[in-house]
């Protein structure tokens, strides 16, 4: 059967089954099983109120029960199950392997690599690109082309950057862009200030943004002025997230001044342990600085106006006006961003698979339990895997569920 007309019948089966079950189902409680009429009307009529909320909640809870709540326990069972043995109970070995290689170690730091610089990076970005875009007159037209990457596909935008990142022989014209810009260097003046002088500026400049945005998170606690116990995990993660930052730029600007560049040579970019991580990372923030950019942006047109005028009027210079005034009254939002994009983080797949498979040191949770269920059959160490990503997972949903009905009180 041709696609389209599969999907239209679906569209339409769908449709009016919904229809179909909404109507039918309040017929058969108004008119059989509660029936509002006889001495015991109005005793019906309750009833029925009483029951008709389940009857609208109830596809929604079937499929929540079949398509979530089923699978986690079945994933749960075939965690603890050998699969070789007939499905015979082992307990904890298949966690135990799991832990025992190496390749899960190297997916779990390179997960946590991603979860520190991403949402970072992404909503840093998105923040600044909301700021300035509010501040030109054609803002919407560039915000629309900063959000145009969010309407592509992760293997979408993973093909598109392999092509950045592509390498040909020495003899052949490079057709990616990062290795036609690289063969440009010679290792004269040029390269060392777009090389090392810019890159320097770029690091310090970064180390030194991360240090103020992890101090005014630990300032709190260290005042003991904090808003509450449920702010102090979130504080202290960042605070020790911006620190490690800072020293991964301190080390990297370190290394930069002494290292040898191969000038003339094109380089395999996915193949550098360490910084193809970043390359791929590269891709995710291209994505999620779109989604930061506009949820941040409804954030900052929603501070009182008051309150920048009592600032520039008390001498505030426009820095001063930003960082001690507008990011204070949107840190809720900004919080909101962060831990949604680390939710995406935690379970990045596609971006891996399609552009390194995991390879060159670049394996990350999800794509090893791909492996070790679809390639390497053991759906035991595949399902402990999946394990270890929900309960990743879970922090941050029943944070996020925290703050939404906090905010609803």
């Amino acid at each position: 059967m041709n696609p389209a007309l599969l999907g239209l019948i679906t569209i339409i089966a769908g449709v009016g089954g919904c229809i179909g079950y909404f109507y039918l189902s309040n017929q058969f409680l108004d008119k059989v099983l509660f029936p509002a009429k006889g001495p015991n009307a109005g005793q019906n009529i309750n009833r029925a109120n009483l029951i008709r909320p389940w009857l609208f909640l109830f596809p929604a809870l079937f499929a929540l029960g079949l398509y979530l709540a089923y699978p986690v326990f079945e994933t749960l069972r075939l965690s603890l199950t050998d699969r070789d043995q007939g499905g015979a109970f082992v307990g904890l070995e298949n966690y135990q392997q799991m832990f025992s290689e190496p390749k899960f170690w190297e997916a779990l730091s390179n997960n946590m690599l991603w979860l520190i610089v991403v949402p970072a990076a992404a909503t840093a970005f998105g923040l600044l690109a909301a700021q300035l875009t509010d501040r030109i007159k054609w803002g919407s037209v560039a915000k629309s082309l900063i959000f145009m990457p969010m309407a592509i596909s992760f293997v979408g935008a993973a093909v598109i950057f392999k092509l950045v990142y592509d390498t040909r022989p020495v003899d052949q014209n490079q057709i990616g862009i990062l290795n036609a810009v690289w063969l440009q260097f010679e290792g004269g003046i040029g390269s060392f200030l777009f090389l090392k002088a810019l890159p320097a500026l770029v690091l310090a400049s970064f180390a030194g943004i991360v240090a103020y945005v992890g101090w005014i998170f630990i300032q709190p606690i260290a005042n003991r002025n904090d808003e509450g116990l449920g702010f102090i995990p979130l504080r202290l993660f960042v605070g020790s997230a911006a620190l490690y930052l800072v020293w991964l730029s301190v080390k990297s600007l370190a290394g930069l001044f002494v290292f040898s560049f191969p000038y003339g040579e094109p380089q395999t970019w996915l193949t550098i342990p360490f910084w193809n991580s970043f390359f791929l990372m590269v891709v995710l923030i291209w994505i999620q600085t779109g989604f930061a950019m506009v949820i941040l942006s409804a954030a900052l047109r929603g501070i009182p106006e008051e309150t920048i005028e009592a600032a520039i009027v008390d001498g505030a210079n426009p820095l001063q006006v930003f960082f001690k005034i507008k990011v204070p009254q949107i840190m809720g939002t900004i919080v909101v961003v962060w831990t949604t994009i680390t939710l995406v983080v935690l379970k990045v797949f596609d971006i891996v698979f399609a552009m390194s498979n995991g390879q060159w040191e670049t394996q990350v949770l999800a794509n090893y339990m791909y492996d070790k269920l679809f390639r390497a059959d053991e759906w035991g160490v595949g399902s402990a895997s999946a394990i270890i990503i929900m309960l990743l997972v879970s922090p941050i949903l029943i944070w996020n569920v925290y703050n939404a009905r906090k905010e609803m009180k």
